[in-house]
């Protein structure tokens, strides 16, 4: 069923939260500047009518999501800290504060399922719909727009061929018990022991006697994928995913491309962004925009099958207009955006020695300015989870990007509420200051004399 509203109801021994909490406190602030009203709207089909028990609270789904991101927590310790803080509990609509978890951590996962992409991207809108009605996102900082795309890692190890090999034999062998298939032969304790010798040979460099316990494992992979093929009368989906991934595996060679890096996320690419510190990182490729001016993050989208940078800028400008309902006048972009696929009215300029030397000072002052789209990358990935991925599959590389662009613009929203606040209470003390300094010699007792 639909959450139910909740309900001010009086209770006689606890005290309201906006009577025990500072209101001037940023996140305060925030939760008066967003329309919550407009995201059970949008999320209000999602659950029945009739059916089943009340949903949880739309707004305290949404705000624990804004604060995962917003302060880098997990979705079991932002539960534990929103019992914790009252802040956080007024944020998330709460009347009085409560010594309950308002959610089990698993519900968070479910939920996002529940919403999808789409329902996502529209936690972005409203973050951005508060940065405007609060004046913190002028619209004409809209008309000028970064864009740029990193590589979002995944949550994965180091692939090699002996552990992949060894994972994908452990989980066929687990599929078939489900099935009730009678194996041949498992393998299971000698492709441990080969993997272990594997790697003790590698790290003394005997390289070929690691490759000959390598070749044992692909073996022993190879004979448990050929049984289960021969003796599997009818598979269910999910065994057909394992045994297509096992084919694919046993398929590939070393300089094939798209090739299997793990396991349990096939959707892992290996890309190269010619880093001198990391030369591969194995995720998926994102492409972000940002205001020029003031560094909003206004679209975030990802890329699967690490396409060529030029070919994204269509998508990456398209999910800027359905968030703002605008499009930008000019698009500031690297050389690795020759050849782009944008038709559309926005002007695209390339940022290089030939295009800066032709171009008039106005348009080399916000050239000069795309290079402020790569500290957000910086603090996107250190401050807002984007540095590794946890959610499963695809959709989950979606899911994530976008809600760290939620993160981000919080933070920038709660600094910019803090400010004013700071800077009178300062002010205020630096009167007293004055005024005690001014007060304090005529106070003071005179030891000479009248």
């Amino acid at each position: 069923m639909k959450p139910k509203k909740q309900y001010e109801e009086s209770q006689l021994f606890q005290s309201r939260l906006d009577q025990i909490i500072d209101l001037k406190h940023s996140l305060c602030i925030l939760a008066k500047q967003i329309d919550w009203d407009y995201f059970d709207q949008k999320f209000g089909n999602q659950y029945s009518d009739t059916v089943g028990r009340p949903g949880i609270s739309t707004r305290i789904m949404i705000s624990l999501h804004y604060l995962k991101y917003t302060f880098n927590e997990s979705d079991e310790s932002v539960v534990i800290r929103f019992l914790e803080n009252p802040y956080w509990q007024y944020f998330g609509g709460l009347t009085y504060f409560t010594h309950q978890l308002p959610i089990n951590p698993s519900s968070m996962t479910r939920w996002r399922h529940r919403i999808g992409e789409d329902g996502i991207e529209e936690l972005l809108t409203g973050i951005l719909s508060a940065a405007i009605r609060s004046g913190n996102l002028k619209k004409s900082s809209l008309n000028h727009v970064n864009v740029d795309t990193t590589v979002q890692e995944k949550a994965i190890t180091y692939p090699t061929d002996a552990k992949l090999y060894y994972k994908m034999l452990m989980k066929l062998v687990g599929a078939a018990k489900e099935q009730k298939i009678a194996l041949r032969q498992s393998y299971v304790r000698l492709s441990r022991k080969a993997l272990v010798k594997q790697g003790r040979y590698a790290h003394a460099k005997q390289m070929k006697r690691a490759h000959r316990e390598i070749k044992k494992l692909k073996t022993y992979l190879g004979r448990v994928y050929r049984d289960i093929m021969r003796k599997a009368v009818k598979m269910n989906k999910p065994l057909e995913e394992i045994l297509a991934i096992a084919e694919r595996l046993l398929n590939q060679r070393r300089h094939d491309k798209h090739k299997l890096y793990s396991i349990h996320a096939p959707e892992v690419e290996c890309i190269s962004k010619g880093k001198a510190h990391k030369r591969y990182e194995f995720g998926v490729k994102v492409g972000m925009s940002s205001t020029s001016r003031d560094n909003w993050i206004v679209g975030m989208r990802t890329f699967p099958g690490n396409p060529y940078d030029g070919h994204t800028l269509r998508k990456t400008l398209d999910n800027v207009a359905k968030h703002l309902n605008a499009i930008p006048v000019d698009v500031n972009v690297d050389l690795g955006y020759r050849g782009h696929d944008y038709k559309g009215s926005a002007r695209i300029h390339l940022v290089g020695y030939r295009q800066m030397k032709k171009a008039t000072r106005s348009v080399r002052k916000w050239l000069k300015r795309r290079s402020a789209i790569e500290p957000i990358f910086g603090h996107l990935k250190t401050d807002n989870r984007m540095d590794r991925n946890y959610l499963k599959g695809s959709e989950g590389d979606q899911i994530n990007s976008i809600l760290c662009a939620c993160g981000y613009n919080m933070r920038k929203l709660l600094k910019a509420f803090f400010l004013p606040g700071f800077l009178s209470r300062l002010f205020k003390r630096v009167l007293s200051i004055k005024r005690y300094s001014v007060l304090k010699p005529s106070n003071c007792f005179c030891l000479s004399g009248d």
